[in-house]
């Protein structure tokens, strides 16, 4: 059975628009619209770019189906039915690949194709692009504060199913090494960790029966969850099931530095020198911070990033800014657009430290001639043309690795989870 279709994952006005773009011969005009962000959610320094992978993959499946049509028969008119029945978007995408860093004004996707072409795609990309840069780039400062340290990806039960899967991916994308999602390991080769939870330590009569039950299953190297009763009891009880070659213990509550500390002793004590310690329990990025200098060995965490760390939205929007070579712009209070076609590029310092964003109008192009300095850096790549997708737009694991080299370019004063302005400025010089 084929994959069903993404056309109605769009909101009603997108398709009045065309019915009404249709009727009065507006419908093939050319036009361009970007997406983007007016400013970066309150207290971030950077985006983080994701869900371009996925937006591509849903385009390919942007049909509209006879019951998607039956089901559209009360909103649009018989002669934007037969177009919709016919739709497949024939135009171009360029944008900020997977993994690259945005920020204020950044040009991270642009569409070009007719007005009709192009506008129906308008909720979908925004609701990928928002969501998953949202987590990827609260991912990213997760694994910043973790220094080094594994990370575990386990906030399935804590957001919508789908949800689930995609913020696993842009999580992954953002380095975390691991998740507790068997959807996102099957459809993007994630690597899937998880064990136990506290409903089978309980289901035994007592712990030392479901760590024996546990280790005779899973072997030795597993990680055993020893904070359901009595924590220094449970630590005893977990080495006395694996001996001292126990894989790992973990530990969901509590002052988890103290315990983290307690826990590190008592196993050496027991001769478990190499029995790692993971923490877990409403971890985000502050409280990965602060146990920096803990003997913790890996982090699991949930609720705080699929709900991106208190900024769930990315803030993008997807705005028209040109029709038939015209640049046009709204004027809006508060919520202004620059007009006309724009790329970007990223100016360093000869060290590759980054400099700034530079957003210039390319009215005509797309920005490929435009002369580079000795350490600047086009940033948009093109996704899509006539329709088809592009080879080379990269695989999960090239984005996991442009962010990693991205973040090393940002100025160190760019990474503290402190508040404060944008990493680099965005600047405008023609746009």
């Amino acid at each position: 059975m084929s994959e069903p279709g993404t056309g109605l994952f769009t909101d009603r006005y997108e398709l009045t628009m065309v019915a009404a773009a249709l009727a009065d011969g507006t419908a093939d005009r050319a036009c361009v619209f970007e997406l983007f962000a007016r400013r970066l959610p309150d207290g971030r320094r950077y985006g983080v770019v994701a869900g371009t992978g996925r937006l591509l993959e849903a385009l390919t499946r942007f049909r509209f189906s006879p019951a998607d049509l039956a089901a559209l028969e009360s909103v649009v008119d018989p002669a934007t039915l037969d177009w919709l029945r016919d739709y497949r978007f024939t135009g171009d995408v360029d944008g900020y690949p997977e993994g690259e860093l945005y920020f204020p004004g950044s040009p991270v996707l642009t569409v070009t194709g007719t007005f009709a072409d192009a506008v129906v795609l308008e909720t979908l990309a925004l609701s990928i692009y928002n969501h998953d840069c949202a987590i990827a780039s609260a991912a990213a400062r997760m694994v910043t504060a973790a220094a080094g340290r594994p990370m575990i990806e386990m906030g399935s039960r804590r957001t919508h199913e789908e949800a689930a899967v995609a913020a696993a991916r842009a999580a992954y994308l953002a380095g975390f090494a691991t998740t507790s999602n068997l959807a996102a390991g099957q459809r993007y080769g994630i690597p899937t960790a998880g064990t136990a939870a506290h409903a089978f330590i309980l289901l035994h009569d007592d712990e030392q029966a479901a760590f024996h039950s546990q280790v005779a299953a899973l072997g030795t190297d597993t990680t055993l969850l020893v904070d359901t009763y009595d924590i220094r009891k449970g630590i005893a009880n977990a080495v006395e099931a694996a001996g001292p070659g126990l894989g790992a213990v973990r530990i969901d509550s509590g002052d988890l530095g103290e315990l983290a500390r307690q826990a590190r002793d008592q196993l050496d004590e027991l001769g478990a020198t190499n029995t790692r310690i993971v923490l877990s329990g409403d971890l985000d990025e502050y409280a990965i911070a602060s146990l920096r200098a803990e003997p913790v060995d890996s982090y699991g965490v949930g609720t705080s990033l699929v709900t991106g760390s208190g900024a769930p939205t990315a803030g993008m929007v997807y705005k028209l800014v040109e029709v038939d070579g015209r640049p046009v712009s709204k004027r809006s209070s508060a919520k202004e657009s620059r007009g006309g076609r724009k790329s970007a590029l990223r100016r360093f310092k000869p060290t590759g430290t980054a400099v700034e964003e530079v957003v210039f109008g390319a009215v005509g192009g797309r920005g490929e001639d435009t002369p580079l300095g000795p350490h600047d850096r086009l940033l948009p790549v093109p996704m899509v043309r006539g329709g088809e997708l592009m080879d080379g737009t990269g695989s999960l694991a090239d984005a996991r690795e442009r962010l990693r080299t991205a973040l090393v370019s940002v100025p160190w004063e760019g990474l503290k989870l402190s508040r404060g302005e944008p990493a680099i400025p965005t600047v405008f010089p023609n746009a």
